[in-house]
């Protein structure tokens, strides 16, 4: 068998490093330059993260406040070196709060999303799915308050003109939680605190309420104004009725739909964290208005643990606390059954793909952060390199989102209740809403680390989520032929690449670096004994095994069976 060599592979991954460090030499000059409306036109991977841009400041918690090796910075580099993000268009300067995918970065988020779907859609009786426009009737938008609520306060610089997100800019300087604050608190803070414009340290100009929705029209005479659907929830509103109908479902059910959503953020950053285009997962779970306790799936959930952050611990300045769901509940820290059982699956979905459990606690929205249709918010928080941050939002979002579709549209979109012989607007008990690109970095921080004694960058991707399954090698490229046919019959069952450039320890870290799981080496005794050396990426552990034996193993692996010599 072939063995690592470390040495080369040192060689191929000081690129990288190179590359990595280099982000620490960026000139202050191009840090903030997201926040001006003048400097919309820069390449998003070379701002600064923002430290202080955290949902909320609290005390350390006995998770360690920051468990990654990387900066949102580095991973920005790391990713555009290796294929997975780009600034788009940056030929021409890029647009800030806008990336492109590559070659490798379409594969994860596909099998980000196939893997969502397969645990909230495929795997349950209870949910199914919608693909909505990304387009659809203006009214939408006006009854579900996104025209005259859809906002965030904007703050503008009166001598250079630059323009900030008010909540953000108090986050950053006063080391405060600020999201939720309205013009005239955030008004009153900037005065009594002498905030000034970071850019030029003029005078800023009152508040303003700016929306986020992207506008457009509809038809060549401009028919009527039209908008990017800000969400995807209000599409599983509107076809409510003919989806319970059409897929014969009764109550407790869910909705899922995956897809396109557009915020014209005044002042994206940290990379895929807050942009501008984005993909949302989400569920809208009705339940009978009636029925909250009755949640039939909370056994399933009940030891599970995690740390849990309410409003009164914030409120009063405590750390948040590891507790089973049972707990929580028989505490009265979540108040509904349906919340404390999604929010564990949540936790659990990330999990079950190799996220580390304690890089996660749930933290419920303090009174003045509540959404207006909402009863109860809890996120599901990340603990990212820039602070804990919002990674997936869970709100009881009631009846009020299907009852201003029912006043607006004046359509009737009840249920009939077999039980009662009665007439019923469902609640929205849990809308478990997940940004692709958020989950994107949660992967990609929790399996990048760099292996000292393999001199590079290792990306642990579970299996089921790495763009590449397979990397097929031969030797030496005198033996490229019984490689090529190997790969040609693999890549029918197995998304492989074949490799045939520098040395085997070259290329095994070229593949370390990508995430591929395993590597088949075609070596000078594969003629003789018909057998191929399958390579552990997590371990380098090599194991002999006959070429018709291959795809049986390969497919027992990727199944999760241990990897043994």
């Amino acid at each position: 068998m072939e063995k690592n060599k470390g040495k080369t592979a040192k060689v191929h991954s000081d690129s990288i490093a190179g590359d990595l460090n280099k982000v620490k030499s960026i000139s202050s000059s191009n840090i903030n330059v997201a926040e001006s409306k003048k400097s919309d036109f820069v390449v998003p991977d070379s701002r600064k993260s923002d430290d202080n841009d955290s949902a909320s400041k609290q005390p350390i918690d006995p998770v360690k406040e920051s468990t990654k090796t990387f900066t949102i910075d580095e991973m920005a580099v790391f990713c555009k070196k290796k294929g997975f993000v780009y600034p788009t268009a940056e030929i021409y300067g890029g647009i800030s709060g806008f990336f492109d995918l590559g070659h490798l970065g379409v594969e994860l988020n596909n099998n980000i999303k196939q893997q969502w779907w397969k645990f909230h859609v495929h795997d349950r009786d209870d949910i199914v799915g919608i693909d909505g426009s990304i387009i659809t009737h203006p009214k939408v938008w006006k009854a579900s308050g996104h025209v005259d609520s859809f906002t965030d306060s904007i703050l503008i610089c009166k001598k250079c003109k630059a323009e900030f997100r008010g909540d953000h800019l108090l986050e950053e300087k006063l080391k405060i939680q600020a999201e939720g604050l309205v013009s005239l608190d955030i008004d009153k803070l900037i005065k009594e605190n002498n905030i000034k414009c970071p850019k030029c340290s003029g005078d800023l100009e009152n508040a303003k309420q700016f929306n986020l929705m992207f506008t457009t029209s509809i038809g060549p005479s401009k028919q009527f104004e039209a908008y990017l659907r800000p969400e995807t929830a209000q599409l599983i509103f509107s076809n409510f009725r003919l989806v319970a109908d059409n897929a014969r479902l009764k109550l407790p059910f869910g909705i899922a739909q995956i897809g396109k959503s557009f915020r014209n953020e005044i002042s994206p950053r940290d990379f895929l964290f807050r942009v501008r285009e984005f993909e949302q997962m989400e569920i809208e779970y009705f339940v009978h208005p009636d029925r909250y306790d009755y949640c039939p799936y909370l056994e399933e959930v009940m030891d599970h643990q995690i740390f849990v952050y309410t409003s009164g611990m914030q409120e009063k300045n405590q750390a948040a606390e590891k507790i089973a769901i049972k707990k929580a509940l028989d505490s009265g820290l979540i108040k509904t059954k349906w919340h404390a059982y999604w929010l564990a699956l949540e936790h659990r979905w990330f999990i079950g793909l190799g996220a580390s459990a304690d890089n996660f606690r749930i933290r419920q929205h303090l009174p003045k952060e509540k959404s207006h249709y909402a009863l109860d918010t809890w996120d599901l928080e990340y603990n990212f390199p820039f602070g804990w941050k919002e990674l997936e939002g869970i709100a009881n979002r009631t009846d009020f989102d299907l009852k201003q579709h029912m006043q607006f549209s004046k359509t009737d979109l009840s249920l009939f209740d077999e039980e009662t012989k009665k007439k019923v607007v469902p609640h929205v008990i849990a809308e478990p809403s997940l940004g692709l690109g958020r989950a994107f970095l949660v992967f990609m921080f929790d399996a990048l680390e760099y292996d000292k004694d393999r001199g590079n960058y290792v990306l642990k991707l579970d299996s089921k989520l790495a763009p590449i399954k397979l990397g097929i090698f031969p030797l030496v490229n005198k033996l490229d032929n019984e490689a090529k046919d190997l790969f040609i019959s693999l890549k029918k069952e197995f998304i492989c690449t074949f490799d045939r450039s520098g040395s085997i320890g070259r290329r095994y870290a070229r593949a370390d670096e990508i995430g591929i799981p395993f590597c088949i080496t075609v070596d000078f005794d594969t003629e003789k004994d018909k057998s191929v050396t399958i390579r552990d990426r997590n371990t380098t552990l090599q194991i002999r095994v006959k070429i018709s034996d291959l795809k049986l193993i390969l497919t027992r692996l990727f199944k999760g069976e241990q990897f043994k010599v």
